[in-house]
């Protein structure tokens, strides 16, 4: 016993200071303002509008973290900061903390509550809050939407249908690599607008159409051979997932193909440790939701009528399963 430490423990219990050191610093515009670059910290105290006592407990968090380089009395973005959170190019996180820290960061203070009731501590959520959580959800899945784009042959399909898509992220980056196709984004009315506002005027705007519903009991839209299910499997309880797929599969032509993209785990739910983290975050925003494993997924495909085919890796711990209707 005498080689065992509570280091890990502390490492892991001090975890939230770190997390929210980086919170605050993506807001206060750090990472933006260093990326005009090298600062003093009268340099960004004058930007930020914080004094220079207080702004230096941010900037000396975020050296200690690896995330900001100080050389002397002055700071400048790291090569992940740089790349990530500077707003200076496309691969950008902010709205990922943004969400992070007004979203999930306040219902994580529920988790006990969560755990012990199964209650659910997202609640109703302000227009603005709606707005934060959809484009931080975007910022989390842009690899993973990018990557099932270029990874899946969409070329075998004609008509796309994306349920619970968001702001329309995947179907926008499936379309900007296959531009014959005509698609549909199936949501609630709050994220559909949403969606509206980030689709208007681009040059993909007529080959998405928007229909607002609940995928649980509204009519389903039909003439799709391909239906996307990214990131909602781990929303609800095994119940209401498989009786989600029993209600895709009555409504799908033969030969559809299903896509179900999620941080798929192994059997023991407890990789990748990612994923087994996250399933407190799902259970928290509908006290239903859970990380589950492709075993889990194959079992509610079988019994609802479809036939899982392969699993693809696509970015970070996210992977692609597809299934096809079975006659």
């Amino acid at each position: 016993m005498t080689d065992v430490t509570p280091d890990s423990i502390f490492q892991v219990a001090s975890g939230f200071m770190a997390s929210k050191h980086l919170f605050v610093a993506n807001e206060v515009g750090l990472f933006q303002h260093l990326a005009e670059g090298q600062c003093t910290l009268e340099d960004l105290s004058a930007r930020t509008g914080i004094p220079q006592r207080r702004i230096r407990i941010l900037a000396d968090a975020m050296v200690a973290l690896g995330f900001v380089d100080r050389y002397g009395d002055s700071y400048r973005n790291g090569p992940v900061a740089a790349t990530f959170l500077s707003g200076l190019t496309p691969a950008d996180l902010r709205p990922l903390l943004r969400f992070w820290n007004q979203i999930s960061y306040p219902a994580w203070t529920q988790q006990e509550t969560s755990i012990r009731t199964g209650e659910g501590s997202f609640g109703h959520r302000s227009e603005e809050l709606d707005k934060i959580f959809s484009e931080g959800v975007e910022a989390i899945t842009a690899g993973t939407a990018e990557a099932l784009a270029t990874t899946y042959n969409f070329g075998q399909h004609h008509r796309i249908l994306d349920l619970g898509g968001g702001t329309g992220s995947f179907l926008l980056a499936v379309l900007r690599h296959h531009a014959g196709l005509k698609t549909t984004l199936f949501e609630m009315p709050a994220a559909a607008a949403l969606a509206r506002t980030r689709i208007v005027n681009t040059p993909l705007e007529h080959l998405v159409q928007i229909v607002e519903g609940d995928f649980f009991t509204d009519p389903l839209p039909e003439g799709h051979d391909a239906i996307i299910l990214a990131n909602v499997i781990h929303l609800f309880s095994p119940e209401h997932n498989l009786a989600l797929l029993q209600r895709i599969r009555e409504r799908v032509p033969d030969g559809a193909r299903l896509l179900l993209v999620d941080f798929w785990t192994d059997p023991t739910h407890t990789q990748p440790t990612f994923a087994a983290l996250l399933a407190g975050e799902f259970q928290i925003v509908t006290g239903e939701g859970a990380a589950y494993s492709e075993e889990d997924l194959r079992g509610w495909l079988q019994e609802s009528g479809w036939q899982a085919m392969e699993r693809l890796p696509l970015a970070g711990p996210a992977s692609l399963i597809t299934a096809r209707t079975v006659s």
